[in-house]
């Protein structure tokens, strides 16, 4: 058997070899290299996990059980440090190996300005799973603050991740505007106006100076004087083709190692593929022309006649809630004219370039739904005179009037393209659907048609739907889990109406497809019953997370957070010295005030955790619940006790409202706050609950939000005093706690269900905020009690560790 040596496991060389062991398993013994210890993960999923919205298992693509099934021998975490053209061999740090062909996949390497300071510890560039590992690790501390150089795609995207990371972001970039490659100004405009209502503070026509810092990063100076504190510095300025080994093997080498059509370079036992190549005097950072290009590597490699042409390409961009795209060459020109459509109250800018009667260029900001088809314009050069004066409002209203917009994708030609990621065109989803895939898993599976980023999963749904008719059912509500096929919503309403009230009930009269459940479901599951049936079903620590079974957050070295309450952020000596004392004895290395008005114990160690709980409880101290799906914090400002402009007593109501809502379990964690004037010092117009005491009373807002997404509360109601705030604030948790669904905070809930509902059933109706209210002190009964003095008498064996292997014989 011929043997192949691929350098390099990223998504070009993964693409490739899926290609080759498809058409042939057998045609070669495939070693792999790679420098990273690991092989082949969607990279343009890394965004989503600096972001925290996906883990890095969640990216693989190919895992080991991948590799061992396909017989490929991986030398993971392993750099080639040379290419023996002569012996045909390439050189690992641990040793050689030959090869008949050999395929070089090294990628590229990020461009590091070369400023002073640009060496330091917490300057980083922004490629791969370690850059996004170091970027989490680094946002970790609160309260840091970074700086991103360059406003381009990776780095607006690493810039999103950090924010939502909780750090002060700057970003800083050459030109103009952001994106300029991709972008017009009045696009870039908008984005940057969205990114700063996200907290990113963007400085355009930045040129950096320097990096200060006396052991590591501190600061970057600009050109014109300006300084930004960064405790991490963001390099993300552009790329360069990773040549060095086809340079000291001898091969062409431009700008990148030079390669034909058919993806040879000089030497013709050697390929190359993905960003480390040049062809035709092109450079390629996409991952679109990257697939095309490991389609041509298989077929070469299996003497297969292929060529690798390059296409139009597109551009969406992938920043957390910014909705872009761009195709084409929009830059103005002698003979060019544009269409412009601009919404200022909904974000919405469209510019089309026409030129001869062609769609050259278009750029569009807001809503970006119809972009395939207007992208297809662009790449076959169609005439669009016959559509001029509807073309801006997109396919649907071509002819004059609006259509189901099924009929557009029913008229689009088999080699219209639906996946830009992967290359996928419509006739290849119906060749699929031909041989018998009939939903997207299975068509995703086949082609890998929205198996990349994502956004084309719509319009593959409706090739889908076009194609197979009435046997098509567009997927309605996603089920819990592959346990079963029932939404969170039938689930809840079959406890209600069945009384169904433990999870064998559940599992067997809701016709559960697994004998147990799954950890997805049974959590969402024990939230359901513990709130609908709180004195017959008992709590089930095993269908928790592991901060809920351990009362306690647990940390990324394995130690846990202790966060005790205080009551409306009020503390006094006596509870300071006893916290004091705990982290002195403990050997407590990080002691915390968080935002919530809490002091937080950062490193205890998990056997450390009965003891320090037991002497917090002896000063009357509890749990503050800062790692459950329940009552979190009530912050509070000093009202009228100190405050010359408070109106009413902001920090006794906030006690009131705590004490009357410690310890219940919700769907998501809930936090709140009561300000003492408009002018809202505890923050309470983001809360879920917010209570602003105005001369006449309370306002009370419900459904804000401050995480990964930002929302100002919605007025429930207004109280004339303090009961009647503490009532509605009780009955609209409990109206919360017994129809959301699990993992949804008030936010999301409220706007599914709509802000009228949840008014009639807490304001209006008087019987049903009793009945809401009574219903919450029922389960509080349960509830409202310190778990760490349980978990103390009761379970404190069960921390310690299941064997001490320091101690010695005495004999």
């Amino acid at each position: 058997m011929k043997k192949l040596v691929i350098i390099g496991a990223g998504m070009a060389s993964g693409r490739a070899l899926e290609h080759l062991i498809d058409a042939d398993p057998e045609a070669y013994d495939v070693t792999l290299f790679n420098a990273e210890p690991r092989g082949n993960y969607n990279r343009i999923m890394l965004s989503p996990v600096l972001s925290g919205e996906k883990s890095y298992a969640e990216i693989v693509t190919h895992d080991d059980d991948w590799y061992a099934q396909n017989n490929v021998t991986c030398r993971f975490g392993e750099p080639v440090t040379g290419i023996d053209r002569d012996r045909k061999v390439v050189i690992g740090t641990k040793g050689e190996v030959p090869y008949d062909k050999l395929l070089i996949a090294t990628g590229s390497a990020p461009f590091i300005i070369p400023v002073p300071g640009h060496d330091k510890p917490g300057v980083i560039a922004y490629r791969d799973l370690d850059d996004t590992n170091a970027m989490i690790n680094a946002a970790d501390a609160p309260g840091k603050s970074a700086v991103v150089i360059g406003g381009g795609l990776l780095g607006l995207e690493a810039a999103a991740g950090l924010a939502l990371r909780g750090m002060s972001v700057t970003v800083i970039h050459l030109m103009g505007h952001l994106m300029e490659r991709q972008l017009d100004p009045a696009a870039g405009y908008l984005l940057q106006k969205d990114l700063e209502k996200r907290g990113i503070k963007v400085h355009c026509q930045g040129a950096t100076k320097a990096i200060l810092g006396e052991d590591r990063a501190e600061a970057v100076l600009l050109e014109d004087g300006t300084v930004y504190d960064a405790d991490l510095v963001v390099m993300a300025v552009g790329i360069r083709p990773e040549t060095r080994a086809a340079t000291d093997a001898g091969l062409d080498v431009g700008r990148g190692i030079s390669v034909d059509a058919q993806m040879v370079t000089s030497d013709p036992d050697i390929l190359a593929v993905g960003e480390c190549v040049e062809f035709d005097g092109q450079l390629f950072g996409l991952v679109a022309p990257l697939y095309d290009q490991a389609k041509v590597v298989a077929a070469t490699l299996l003497d297969q006649p292929a060529a690798f042409t390059p296409k139009e390409l597109s551009t969406k961009l992938k920043v957390t809630g910014c909705d872009l795209f761009s195709a084409g060459d929009f830059a103005d020109g002698e003979g060019r004219e544009d269409i412009v459509f601009r919404d200022p109250s909904r974000g919405v800018y469209k510019r089309l370039v026409i030129e001869d009667d062609q769609l050259k260029g278009a750029v569009f900001y807001g809503d970006t739904s119809d972009s395939n088809w207007f992208f297809g314009l662009i790449r076959d050069g169609e005439d669009i005179s016959d559509m001029r004066e509807t073309l801006i409002f997109g396919p649907a209203y071509q002819g004059g009037s609006p259509v189901d917009p099924l009929s557009a994708v029913a008229a689009l030609p088999r080699d219209a393209e639906i996946c830009g990621c992967n290359g996928v065109c419509k006739g290849q989803i119906e060749d699929a659907i031909a041989g018998g895939a009939t939903d997207l898993g299975a068509v995703r599976a086949i082609t890998k048609a929205s198996g990349s980023c994502g956004t084309c999963t719509g319009l593959v749904e409706q090739v889908l739907s076009v194609t197979l008719g009435d046997d098509f059912k567009m997927p309605a509500a996603q089920s819990i889990c592959g346990c079963t096929d029932m939404t969170h919503e039938d689930v809840r309403r079959m406890i209600k109406s069945q009384e169904l009230k433990s999870m064998p009930a559940v599992w067997q009269e809701c016709g559960w497809k697994t004998s147990c459940g799954c950890h997805i479901c049974r959590p969402a599951l024990n939230y359901y019953l513990l709130a609908d049936w709180p004195l017959e079903y008992k709590d089930d620590p095993q269908s928790r997370f592991i901060n809920e079974r351990k009362h306690a957050n647990i940390q990324k070295d394995g130690t846990f957070s202790v966060v005790p309450r205080m009551w409306g952020g009020m503390t006094n000596p006596a509870e300071l010295r006893a916290i004091a004392d705990a982290a002195e004895k403990y050997n407590v290395p990080t002691v915390h005030v968080t935002g919530g008005q809490r002091i937080d114990l950062l490193g205890v160690k998990g056997e450390d955790l009965p003891a320090i709980w037991a002497d917090l409880n002896k000063a009357g101290l509890v749990s503050g619940h800062a790692y459950s799906k329940g009552l979190r914090t009530v912050k509070t400002c000093v009202g009228t006790d100190h405050c010359r402009f408070g109106t009413q007593d902001s920090t006794g109501l906030g006690i009131k409202l705590e004490k009357k809502l410690w310890g219940s379990w919700t769907p998501h964690k809930v936090k709140l706050a009561v300000s003492g004037c408009p002018r809202n010092c505890a923050e309470a117009t983001c809360k879920d609950i917010g209570v602003v005491c105005v001369d006449s009373g309370y306002q009370i807002g419900v459904g804000g939000a401050a995480g990964m997404d930002v929302k100002e509360t919605e007025r429930l109601a207004d109280a004339a005093t303090e009961e009647d705030a503490i009532e509605l604030a009780t009955a609209f948790m409990q109206l919360y706690r017994e129809n959301g669904k699990y993992l949804d905070r008030p936010y999301k809930w409220i706007a599914k269900v709509g802000l009228d509902w949840v008014k009639e059933r807490v304001v209006d109706d008087l019987e049903s905020r009793k009945a809401l209210v009574e219903r919450f002190e029922l389960s509080q009964s349960i509830y409202r009690t310190d778990p760490w003095a349980e978990h103390v008498k009761e379970r404190a064996e069960t921390y310690q560790p299941l064997a001490n292997l320091t101690l010695e014989a005495a004999e």
